[in-house]
């Protein structure tokens, strides 16, 4: 069960990432962009078919995907001749030379896929509305399939929810690790009262219960005092007389805050059943959902340090940010122990963590910085403005954004994510999270 919940979320999430790159592949054909290659993953290519003019494939490593498009960076505007710009680049040192020699190479890359007959096929010529909706369209995809797979969840397959039926009956108060009955440990009161797997609970101390919480309400209440508790016993009502026993138990407060307090103890666990819920539930639980992977990256950098802190004993390790791994684990972990409640029970944790992810995929590439879709959607945006700015002016049009010269940003960012995904696979693996 373990392996298998791991092999379901690598192929959803391959699958994933195949279809975030579709959502760049398909506007870009259809603005007539060339398309030379459509790829998932990275690394050596393990199989690859050639339709037309792009090649499409899979790669060895599958972390991500690339759809190639050519012309990507416009050309340079400058009044040099090739000779003595090529000097002057000889002539660069420093940091300041060594990004501008980066910006140089990069167009010169872009402008060589531009073959005879491409020169209106190039990605930097398309408007600014069609660069954004190539570049939106995969992190677009993500956000869909996102909100389908939490629709399943929420209205096909449901949330569990506990009902006002007995599903088991505690033999004792006082239990081990394990949950046997610790030595002369006292029989639970639900013991004593006589009640039986599959009651239905009709009413607590006189008032009528619908669902678990007002049994959970109609016990807090009662405190330690003999209540009568009207069952359903195989269709015939069933009177029984309970005295709770007080224990010690964390309580979690409004404010978030936990306290030792003696409660009501009777010894039931509920049945608990799946209810779906309206598709009028989705889009709260959608907002949720993005709402809380906004705050995460929003604070990925505290949240990096305090896992670089975990990995070397300080600290505890923050369980809102994992690797590929850490997913893996908690995949497994989860479809190995929903084994018996059975295939729903799986699927719901399966869904639910794929629906994360392609959520997490949608915000973490929306941030506007390059490689990311989010660097490129800034730069087209950054491209229109100018030139929105320029005809209220009345002056003329500024051309192309020359987003070359952030490459060594490129690179930069690039060295934080392999560093980032570097520690994450460490933490996963020394100090990982454990479900309880």
């Amino acid at each position: 069960m373990f392996w298998i919940g791991v092999l379901a979320v690598a192929v959803g999430l391959i699958v994933s990432i195949a279809l975030h790159e579709i959502g760049h592949l398909l506007p870009a054909k259809k603005f007539g962009v060339r398309v030379p290659q459509y790829f998932v993953g990275f690394g050596p290519t393990i199989w690859s078919r050639r339709r037309g003019e792009t090649e499409y494939g899979v790669k060895a490593i599958p972390l991500g995907g690339f759809v190639r498009m050519i012309g990507m960076f416009p050309p340079a505007r400058t009044d040099q001749s090739p000779e003595s710009a090529t000097e002057d680049r000889i002539r660069r040192r420093g940091l300041v030379g060594w990004a501008k020699n980066v910006a140089d190479d990069a167009r010169e890359v872009s402008l060589e896929e531009i073959g005879p007959g491409d020169e209106k096929r190039a990605f930097y010529q398309l408007s600014t509305p069609k660069k954004l909706a190539v570049m939106f369209g995969g992190p677009v995809v993500n956000l869909i399939l996102s909100a389908l797979l939490f629709t399943i969840v929420v209205s096909g397959i449901g949330f569990p929810v506990a009902t006002n039926a007995v599903d088991s009956v505690a033999a004792c108060v006082q239990t081990t690790g394990d949950g046997e009955c610790e030595a002369d440990a006292a029989p639970a009161p639900s013991v004593d009262a006589g009640f039986e797997a599959g009651d239905v609970i009709v009413s607590w101390g006189g008032t009528p219960v619908e669902d678990w919480t007002d049994v959970s309400a109609a016990i807090r209440e009662g405190g330690a005092e003999p209540t009568e508790v009207v069952v359903e016993r195989d269709g015939t009502p069933t009177t029984l007389t309970v005295t709770p026993t007080l224990v010690e138990r964390e309580v979690t407060g409004e404010d978030g805050s936990t306290t030792v307090q003696e409660v009501p103890y009777v010894g039931i666990v509920s049945a608990v059943v799946r209810e779906p819920q309206p598709l009028t539930e989705v889009p709260g639980v959608v907002g949720q959902q993005l709402s809380a992977t906004v705050g995460v990256v929003l604070t990925l950098p505290q949240r990096l340090a305090s896992i670089a802190q975990a990995v070397f004993g300080i600290g505890e390790r923050d369980p809102n940010v994992i690797g590929v791994i850490g997913i893996g684990r908690v995949a497994g972990d989860l479809n190995e122990a929903n084994a018996e409640d059975g295939f729903t029970a799986q699927l719901f944790w399966l869904l639910t963590i794929l629906a994360s992810l392609n959520m997490a995929l949608f915000v973490f590439n929306m941030i506007p910085l390059p490689p990311l879709d989010g660097g490129h959607i800034a730069g087209a945006l950054f491209e229109g403005g100018r030139r929105q700015v320029a005809r209220w002016r009345g002056r003329p049009n500024p051309g192309y954004a020359d987003t070359a010269k952030l490459m060594p940003l490129t690179y930069a960012v690039f060295i934080l994510f392999v560093g980032m995904g570097l520690l994450l696979a460490v933490a996963d693996i020394v100090e990982p999270v454990v479900l309880t």
